[in-house]
């Protein structure tokens, strides 16, 4: 197992619900509810891959490969340019800061990481061991 990348999975995992709760209970009455819908797409998908970074953390048990350790950063990545872009596009379309709505072009950068990571998650299984 890698230590850091089960700690990273365990943060952002942790992270994810804080937000969630947040938006849940502080944002509701604030946010109009496409907002809301942009910032619950963040939490949700921050979730999905701090389970997929503890994957690549278990996993790397068992298939101890540089591959495998990239899988977990480029989930790490997908999560800050992903969500994190989400989560500042929420908050400036709750400020009509509409000058920094460029940043959901930013967003499928985040998410193709993300995709590279699951595909990187698939390689490790195709890599030959030195014996």
């Amino acid at each position: 197992m890698h230590k850091g990348l089960l700690k990273a999975g365990a943060i952002f995992g942790a992270l994810a619900v804080i937000l969630g709760a947040f938006a849940a209970h502080a944002l509701r009455s604030r946010l109009l509810p496409d907002q809301l819908a942009i910032f619950e797409t963040a939490v949700r998908y921050q979730m999905y891959q701090a389970f997929a970074i503890l994957i690549s953390g278990i996993l790397y048990k068992e298939f101890p490969f540089k591959t495998t350790i990239l899988a977990g950063k480029f989930f790490i990545l997908g999560i800050i340019i992903f969500s994190g872009s989400l989560y500042m596009l929420t908050y400036f379309k709750a400020v009509a800061n509409e000058g920094m709505f460029w940043l959901g072009a930013v967003t499928p950068v985040g998410g193709t990481l993300m995709i590279a990571g699951w595909l990187l998650v698939l390689r490790i299984f195709y890599i030959k061991r030195a014996h």
